[in-house]
């Protein structure tokens, strides 16, 4: 019976973000490092992003912008509850604090709640405009996508327009992080709660959703950081480590040889170098590092 094909996306967020983002997202998609790219219209560098995914074949979605920007609706650039009195997006927590305070009500029947699918549905149509085509996949900057006070219309739009694929942005594990400080972990446990309550509402809209997303921080942090330098630190305890460990394993296989009279059981130091090498890797250096 054949077996069922597991499909890997990797995705390259905030393509349009400003030239040396677009062209280092670029260069990873030419190495094979990721798959598909999502476009941020209201950027800077939008225009040129669309024009390097023309080129390059790159398969593009949308990454759908409520929190950092000014708005693709001109009518919302003023006088709206989605913009600060400079008429920019609230910010990653400060449109987060906004719907904590009810500055920003998202109840159906209210204007506020138009406002966002106004804005959403005209950042598929500027995306249509730059790109030819509808997105392949459309998820939020900031997750904004998967708010309690969001989700149902951004999934009604994506219905609409037979978007298909949205991101449900699971990171396990990540809120228990003992590197991150508490007020970053409660942020992260909500975004979990919050994407794993966003499934049940995205599906009876008839979407897709794909799971899991990992993210690393140290992507556009300066060589200077203090993680950075403990990044540093745990890559040569892990390559010490290994060294060590498949030092030992050989050792060890070499007296199983001479023990068994030259039967060799390579399949179990295999399987020992693969478990320590895990265990390394996912309590020294992915789970510290992930953001």
């Amino acid at each position: 019976m054949p077996q069922p094909r597991i499909l890997l996306v990797v995705t390259g967020d905030d393509f349009g973000y400003c030239p040396k983002r677009n062209q280092g997202i670029v260069d990873c998609f030419k190495a094979g490092g990721i798959s598909s790219v999502s476009l941020l219209v209201n950027a800077s560098a939008a225009k040129d992003a669309a024009d390097l995914a023309k080129r390059h074949n790159i398969p593009i979605g949308l990454h759908a912008n409520l929190s950092e920007g000014i708005p693709v609706c001109q009518s919302l650039r003023q006088d709206s509850t989605l913009v600060n009195e400079r008429g920019f997006f609230h910010g990653k927590m400060g449109f987060r604090q906004a719907l904590g305070r009810h500055q920003i009500s998202m109840e159906q029947s209210s204007f506020f709640y138009v406002e966002v699918e106004l804005e959403l549905r005209d950042q598929i149509r500027l995306f249509r405009e730059l790109t030819g085509h509808l997105p392949h996949h459309m998820d939020g900057h900031q997750h904004v996508h998967i708010l309690q006070e969001v989700r149902e219309v951004f999934a009604q739009v994506l219905s609409d327009h037979k978007i298909p694929y949205t991101r449900v942005p699971v990171e396990p594990g990540l809120h228990s992080c003992q590197c991150l400080p508490a007020h970053l972990k409660r942020f992260y446990a909500q975004v979990e709660k919050d994407a794993l309550d966003s499934i049940p509402v995205f599906r009876r809209c008839g979407l897709r959703c794909v799971g899991m997303r990992i993210s690393f921080g140290w992507s556009m942090t300066p060589l200077d950081h203090p993680q950075v330098k403990k990044l540093q630190l745990r890559v040569c305890v892990l390559c010490f480590t290994i060294f060590l460990s498949s030092y030992m394993i050989h050792s060890l296989n070499s007296y199983i040889d001479s023990f068994l009279g030259g039967i060799t059981i390579y399949p179990f130091s295999a399987l020992l170098i693969l478990l320590v090498f895990c265990d390394i890797v996912n309590e020294w250096v992915f789970l510290p590092f992930t953001f």
